[in-house]
């Protein structure tokens, strides 16, 4: 599948192509800050993840399929390989790519993610999203007055409100959201690798608040990832990179310095 991304900066003979991924239900615009400065010394490419943004739909949600998809993008690009940067949903089609396709990845970086199977915590999100979906809604106001019916979180409800676009008349969620929906299984998963590892630089960062990256999933990170490096940011939750952007690039420009 034919991915669509947004680009910063020019291909460099000096540095590798950094791919940044994002998590479930964002998009490419989640990281377009920290794309757009990373841009004045790095190619950057940053697509929105199939079922996502303006990339195409499909029913097939696994992270094999994702990864198919960042493999196509490298090679449309005439890469050799790239470094690639994931949150969450991202993180594991990265690592999944690495794992199965480690020639691709110069380098990997996991963001407040494991390669571990999680409970589906995103019903009553889901909840909201059908709920706006079932109503022709008339404004963005009121897509999140729905949501306010389920969510009290009003960070949460903007980022999914990213998501609304105004099309034939109507407001729409762009993302897949009956493929997402079946696929949770798929997302909140991850595939069996047992003979699978990845030998190249890894950085696991995770927040000190967050629950993502438990103490027991961190033997079978560094049996997958045996050259891992795991950086917990203290005083943040799952979204690392926005609530301390400034902590986060330091961890991040340090492992880019290596290549």
């Amino acid at each position: 599948m034919r991915l669509h991304y947004r680009e910063y900066g020019s291909y460099s003979d000096h540095h590798p192509t950094l791919i940044f991924l994002h998590g479930l239900l964002g998009s490419s615009s989640n990281w377009h800050s920290l794309a757009r400065g990373l841009g004045d010394h790095y190619h950057v490419l940053v697509p929105d993840l199939r079922n996502h943004g303006r990339s195409p739909h499909d029913d097939d949600v696994s992270y094999p399929a994702l990864a198919r998809d960042l493999a196509q993008l490298i090679d449309e690009q005439g890469l050799e390989s790239a470094l690639l940067i994931g949150h969450s949903m991202g993180g594991k089609a990265a690592m999944w790519l690495a794992l199965e396709q480690p020639e691709l990845v110069c380098g990997l970086v996991v963001v407040d993610i494991a390669p571990v199977a999680y409970p589906n915590r995103f019903g009553v999100i889901y909840e909201a999203l059908h709920a706006v979906e079932q109503t022709r809604v008339g404004s963005r106001a009121e897509a999140d007055a729905i949501l306010a019916g389920y969510l009290d979180d009003v960070s949460l409800r903007q980022f999914l409100l990213q998501n609304l676009q105004h099309a034939g008349g109507d407001w729409r969620w762009r993302m897949n959201l009956a493929a997402l929906t079946r696929g949770m299984s798929d997302i909140v998963g991850f595939p069996a690798c047992d003979n699978l590892s990845y030998s190249g630089p890894s950085l696991f960062i995770y927040g000190g608040l967050s629950d993502y990256v438990q103490p027991e999933a961190k033997p079978l990170i560094q049996r997958l990832f045996p050259r891992a490096d795991l950086q917990k940011i203290p005083q943040v939750g799952h979204w690392v990179y926005a609530e301390q952007p400034q902590a986060f690039s330091a961890i991040l420009g340090k492992f880019l310095a290596r290549f």
